[in-house]
């Protein structure tokens, strides 16, 4: 299994769609087994699913993320915890003892700027 973090530095990038970095840790047996980076730059809304995909992604942790967004990684058969904050280690330590639930971070607003940070708790339902 693969899982997908959004990352900024050592903690969860708040908005998918606008991700540089991914945190991609290979899971064998229930624990992890390797960390990679991946720079998802060169992607944006849209193509990231596709990215992923290629990545051979099983599962996307993630703060906010729209319900297009949501669709297309269900679509590629790619599952989806959003609505998390806080440490990329932790978070994945946390899926891996079951502890992790989706807390439903959906973007509800089209007008992104470039200093726009898509924070669950202030912009996001």
């Amino acid at each position: 299994m693969k899982i997908a973090v959004t990352t900024q530095g050592d903690q969860i990038f708040q908005h998918f769609g606008k991700c540089p970095i991914f945190t991609v840790y290979s899971i064998e047996n229930g624990s992890i087994q390797g960390k990679t980076q991946i720079d998802a730059s060169q992607n944006g809304h849209a193509a990231l699913t596709g990215f992923l995909k290629n990545a051979g992604i099983d599962l996307v942790i993630c703060g906010g993320i729209g319900d297009g967004a949501k669709k297309m990684l269900s679509g590629a058969g790619i599952k989806l915890i959003s609505g998390v904050e806080g440490s990329i280690e932790d978070t994945v330590n946390l899926y891996l003892s079951g502890n992790l639930k989706d807390a439903g971070g959906s973007c509800n607003h089209d007008d992104h700027g470039s200093d726009h940070v898509c924070s669950c708790e202030n912009h996001c339902s």
